[in-house]
C-alpha cells in the first residue's frame, strides 16, 4: 500500500494473504505457525476478542453500572442511562486505542487459530471437553 504525502512515498508492508494459502498443515486448514493475518482477522475477528475482553476484564465497573441503570429504568433506559452508556462507550474506546491490548488480544487470536490448525478442533468444541 502507498501513501503519498506531498512530495514524499511511505510504503507500509501489509503481508497479503494468497488466496488457497489456508491449505496445508495437519488437517488442510493452513500451517499452524503461519503468522500473518487476512482482512477478515484484523477487521472482525480480533477487534471482536478485543471487544469481549474489554467487557469481560476491562471495564467490568462500567458494564455493571449500565446493566444496574437499565434493570431500573425499565421502558425508559435510552434516556436515564444514556451517562453510564457513555461511561462504558468510553472505556472500551480506550481499551481499543491501546496498542499493547490490540497485540494481546492479536496474540490470543493467533494462538486460538493455531490449536484450530493443529487439532482441526473449533474452541468451542475444545473447551467442552
Amino acid at each position: 500500500m502507498v501513501h503519498a504525502y506531498g512530495n514524499e512515498q511511505q510504503q507500509q508492508q501489509v503481508p497479503a494473504v494468497p488466496l488457497g494459502s489456508n491449505k496445508g498443515g495437519p488437517h488442510g486448514l493452513g500451517d499452524p505457525e503461519d503468522r500473518r493475518l487476512r482482512k477478515v482477522e484484523l477487521e472482525v475477528l480480533i477487534p471482536k476478542i478485543m471487544r469481549e475482553r474489554a467487557k469481560t476484564e476491562k471495564c467490568t465497573p462500567e458494564v455493571q453500572a449500565f446493566e444496574a441503570c437499565c434493570k431500573d429504568a425499565g421502558l425508559f433506559m435510552v434516556a436515564k442511562c444514556q451517562p453510564a452508556n457513555d461511561a462504558l462507550k468510553a472505556c472500551t474506546l480506550r481499551w481499543y486505542s491501546d496498542e499493547q491490548f490490540k497485540r494481546e488480544c492479536t496474540e490470543i487470536y493467533l494462538e486460538e487459530r493455531r490449536e484450530f490448525r493443529i487439532t482441526g478442533v473449533p474452541k468451542k468444541f475444545r473447551n467442552a471437553t
